[in-house]
């Protein structure tokens, strides 16, 4: 990976006009993208603001001096490339700003061939860097890959979709129920894309109220409500140069939507309670557990935020359309939770694979983790069976799941509840989804006592999706 001219950007800071504007007119020649600034204050404003790959610093300059300048620069924007302008050529000078992180240093008056070289320099140990961290995010995106386990045909179709889209900069929108993995596809999206060596910052807007929805996004500056006691950058700013992950894209408000729209279609905004704008250049994902089209019929999602967010789709099956891949899931949640807690448990029997086929998971792969998780800490080792999978389902009867996967002869009744008589499982073939899970939601939460965290752990979803749940069916929580 090299970085083209026209691709670099540089800051120059100094106060004297004379060497800011000969300096810009000599990179913008050269077809670099310069911008300047004449003390401490615009630089870090300018930082603020955009991203720069060099930054020139002259070492003298009113208020706060190049030195002190420089700490802040590296504990702000660490990757970028910081060269000293001095006109006193003194060596302790050059040595302590070189252990402060400055690449180089260059003297006054400049030596234009002098200047051209060291900035060549510099462009070759921006791209080294890049190729650095592009190398350990394409070992990263091994891994998120291969974390998305399982062989079956609707799951191929979603890691060819990855793969299509992974190397464009495309806006993405994920779709599926709650826990079929949305923010696992999100990632791998983004480590298999160019922007690999920024991050991807994630939020879930169903989980932040709508009051602090803003000031998450955007970010504020000092004052602008009570608490704000200093500027903070939000997500936007945090993803510049990555990828910007929005779950529950569908729980935005209708304000909230018109300022995305915006953002989306300028790459600026304001932080709350600031005027100045700042420039973003991200990639963003969006995830939903919701009917967008029919939000949008009903008034609720904005028609034209739909299509900018929509423009290339991934649609996650649940785990019940993947029955092939819950024993590899299965298996492969076993073998990390055997590493994570020195566990020597090996697997799981046919007669407990034959439960976890049989169940409806409506909680999707995320139920599925935490049910194998609390199987492998009950179980001493060897394999798991249907003992130690039991207590985990409010709905199969092991019987019933044996029997429909050819294991009836096999498997000793057993009730899921305990020691209680057997039970059938509560639903039929012709029952609905929702039906299923509102009685899944309620005796869950009846075994909870009514506990709400402790029912969410069970169900594998967040407090809110679970308030949100309970809302839905109307189901009282005592």
């Amino acid at each position: 990976m090299t970085q083209t001219v026209e691709a670099v950007s540089i800051l120059v800071v100094d106060d004297e006009p004379a060497i800011r504007d000969s300096l810009t007119s000599w990179f913008e020649e050269d077809g670099f993208d310069v911008e300047s600034a004449e003390d401490a204050r615009a630089a870090l404003s300018k930082l603020d603001a955009r991203r720069f790959d060099i930054v020139l610093l002259d070492i003298k300059m009113p208020g706060m001096d190049g030195m002190e300048l420089l700490k802040r620069i590296r504990a702000a924007v660490p990757d970028v490339i910081v060269i000293m302008i001095t006109a006193f050529a003194s060596v302790e000078t050059a040595v302590q700003a070189l252990k402060d992180g400055a690449f180089d240093y260059v003297t006054k008056p400049f030596d234009p061939d002098d200047l051209n070289r060291l900035i060549r320099n510099a462009i070759r140990q921006r791209a080294l860097t890049l190729e650095n961290k592009a190398l350990k995010a394409g070992i990263e995106a091994l891994i998120q890959v291969d974390e998305i386990v399982g062989d079956s045909p609707a799951i191929r179709r979603v890691l060819d979709l990855v793969a299509t889209v992974s190397g464009t900069d495309a806006t993405v929108l994920v779709r599926g129920e709650t826990g079929t993995g949305k923010e696992l596809i999100a990632r791998a999206v983004h480590v298999n894309s160019p922007r690999r060596y920024f991050p991807i910052i994630t939020m879930n807007c169903g989980a932040v109220p709508d009051s602090l929805l803003e000031s998450e996004l955007f970010g504020h500056e000092r004052g602008a409500f009570t608490g704000a006691s200093h500027r903070r950058k939000g997500k936007l700013e945090l993803a510049n140069g990555g990828t910007l992950f929005l779950d529950e894209i569908g729980n935005v408000s209708a304000r909230m939507q018109m300022e995305l729209l915006r953002v989306l279609e300028t790459k600026r905004f304001a932080r709350v309670g600031g005027a100045a704008e700042v420039e973003v250049d991200f990639r963003l994902v969006c995830a939903t557990n919701s009917d967008l089209e029919a939000a949008v019929r009903e008034g609720r999602f904005r028609e034209d935020l739909y299509y900018r967010i929509n423009v290339f789709r991934i649609d996650l099956p649940p785990l019940r359309a993947r029955q092939g891949d819950i024993a590899l899931l299965a298996q492969h949640f076993v073998k990390s939770f055997r590493r994570a807690m020195g566990k020597d448990v090996t697997g799981i029997t046919e007669a407990g694979k034959a439960l976890l086929a049989a169940y409806p998971w409506p909680g999707n792969v995320r139920e599925l983790r935490n049910v194998i998780e609390r199987a492998m800490v009950v179980c001493p080792g060897g394999q798991i069976d249907v003992d130690h999978l039991r207590y985990q389902f409010p709905l199969v009867s092991v019987n019933g799941a044996a029997a429909a996967n050819g294991f009836g002869s096999g498997v000793e009744a057993a009730s899921v509840g305990g020691d209680e008589p057997e039970e059938a499982a509560p639903w039929t073939a012709g029952d609905s989804l929702a039906d299923i899970e509102r009685v899944h939601i309620e005796r869950v939460l009846k075994a909870q006592g009514g506990n709400i965290s402790a029912t969410a752990r069970v169900l594998g979803v967040d407090r809110v999706t679970l308030y949100n749940k309970l809302k839905k069916y109307g189901i009282d929580r005592q």
